[in-house]
């Protein structure tokens, strides 16, 4: 297990998946988040509650060395302000026994649910673990999802976000799936991008735009006017933390960060500041 205020870890014999070294930094933002978030809500909500969709193992090791980081998952476990409870969903079974061990050694109080099976598909399954905040409980709930490419549906998040009080944290991989996959994405029998912006109009507004816009951005704009539509501040894409490769810099996606409130906002302008201008995040 890591020290405290590292997210370091020694190699446990469970699986841990290679990832690219900008992964730690996107770890590094959605858990700073987090703990703004749990502290901050604290004092005012009864019950604060943590979802993932894509929760993964919970251990990762960077590709081309022996480093292992902690994930955001196990990382929201450690907040100095826990959460009441915690829900991680993940498809591969794999991946899921392998985080649920970890979490139960990283925090075993913890009042944690694990959901198998695809997010979009176990979406009421997920809704059952989250409870339905009263005048006199209330809940409030973060929301991260980490897709590897744009199949997480619209209407999942439309779903948890009716009669519960969810601010979502969303990887939005535009350039890495998206704009990779253009012409796939653009033949007229595709709905994935339908799915995705929960709308079939959008080949009509691209079309108007394509000429002068990149096809990422606009897909970044047209999610947070959706998001827009059922109830949540907008998000322009200039507020969206884009990642890049280390090896060719290449842009990969933008972390996105949805609420209806404010505060949240000014909390994620923190993450944006300390992103940018800092290397590490302060974690006291």
């Amino acid at each position: 297990m890591a020290e405290k205020n590292s997210f370091m870890a020694n190699d446990d014999g469970l699986l841990c998946p290679e990832v690219g070294s900008w992964t730690e930094t996107k770890h590094d933002h959605v858990a700073y988040y987090a703990k703004l978030f749990s502290s901050g809500m604290k004092q005012k909500w009864d019950r604060r509650v943590y979802v993932e969709l894509y929760a993964g193992a919970g251990f990762y090791r960077v590709r081309g060395s022996s480093k292992i980081i902690i994930g955001s998952p196990l990382r929201a476990l450690l907040l100095p302000d826990r959460f009441d409870k915690y829900i991680f969903c993940e498809e591969d079974s794999d991946k899921l026994a392998a985080l649920e061990k970890r979490a139960k050694r990283f925090a075993p109080n913890a009042d944690v649910a694990f959901v198998a099976g695809d997010c979009n598909r176990n979406v009421t399954r997920i809704l059952k673990e989250i409870p339905v905040g009263t005048k006199t409980d209330t809940v409030l709930t973060l929301c991260f999802a980490d897709p590897y490419d744009i199949g997480l549906k619209f209407s999942t998040l439309r779903a948890l976000s009716e009669g519960r009080l969810v601010d979502f944290v969303v990887l939005l991989a535009l350039w890495s799936d998206a704009n990779r996959a253009y012409k796939h994405y653009m033949m007229s029998d595709s709905v994935k991008v339908d799915e995705f912006l929960g709308s079939k109009t959008w080949r009509e507004r691209w079309d108007a735009v394509q000429a002068t816009v990149q096809f990422p951005k606009f897909l970044a704009e047209e999610f947070a006017s959706m998001m827009e539509t059922i109830g949540y501040l907008r998000t322009p894409s200039h507020k969206m933390k884009r990642f890049r490769s280390d090896e060719k810099n290449l842009p990969l996606y933008y972390i996105a960060m949805f609420s209806g409130h404010p505060l949240a906002h000014r909390f994620w302008d923190d993450v944006l500041k300390y992103g940018t201008d800092q290397k590490t995040f302060s974690w006291e």
